[in-house]
């Protein structure tokens, strides 16, 4: 099995809803990965020998999965019921988000990963079942916080994972998921959100793969004008 076979499960039958959301189990997802790459692997990112890394007075998880000989690493919230960023979680909350976390991991090397984008199947799948798609709401697609324009960016960068994934086909399917969910921004202060979320992937994109940040930062840019020229007229 490969990352193509990943791609084509169809994982809806192993989804719950809460308060709206559609998750898949993680307990099956790692089933299903064991059975793909028994040498499968995982881990909790640490910073300074925390699982948290403190954001503008929340704080975000980070996990990283190895399979096929490849990490993948991802960051999510710590969030309440209400799937809003937590100030002080318990050691309830950052478990919670951290295999939410190892899920949506996981989705980057396949399994699960068409729910993200809002599909209601996997390709190839034969019968229709309905799915919304894990935490797919604008704070998870790729994620939400702030700054829009490259003069805005602070000049002191937050730690980084060890591990990242540079290759060309993962930084192509961030900086692609960076555009298309940038549509669902109505304001400026959205698209703030949304770029201070990813800022960490988007200075190493910036790094690593020039053309593609240069891409996703003229979308952003003429988002940016087209709010406040809108915002002016009005």
């Amino acid at each position: 099995m490969n990352q193509l076979d990943l791609l084509k499960i169809n994982v809806n039958e192993h989804t719950e809803k809460k308060n709206g959301l559609t998750y898949l189990s993680w307990a099956w997802a790692w089933t299903e990965v064991l059975k793909a790459d028994p040498k499968a692997n995982w881990r909790v990112e640490l910073f300074d020998g925390n699982p948290l890394m403190p954001v503008g007075g929340t704080y975000m998880v980070w996990v990283t999965v190895f399979m096929f000989d490849k990490p993948m690493t991802c960051m999510l919230p710590v969030l309440d019921y209400r799937n809003k960023p937590i100030p002080t979680p318990n050691s309830f909350d950052v478990n919670t988000s951290i295999m939410r976390c190892l899920v949506k991991a996981i989705a980057m090397h396949g399994l699960g990963l068409y729910i993200y984008s809002g599909e209601d199947l996997p390709p190839d799948a034969e019968e229709p079942k309905e799915v919304m798609g894990d935490l797919m709401n604008k704070e998870h697609a790729p994620a939400y916080k702030k700054i829009a324009d490259k003069h805005d960016i602070p000049a002191k960068k937050r730690p980084q994972p060890t591990e990242w994934d540079n290759s060309d086909a993962s930084r192509q399917l961030f900086a692609d998921g960076m555009i298309k969910y940038a549509d669902i921004c109505t304001t400026v202060d959205d698209l703030n959100s949304y770029w201070m979320n990813n800022q960490l992937q988007l200075e190493s994109l910036k790094q690593t793969h020039t053309d593609l940040f240069k891409g996703v930062l003229e979308h952003f840019s003429t988002m940016k004008k087209t709010f406040t020229q809108g915002n002016a007229n009005g």
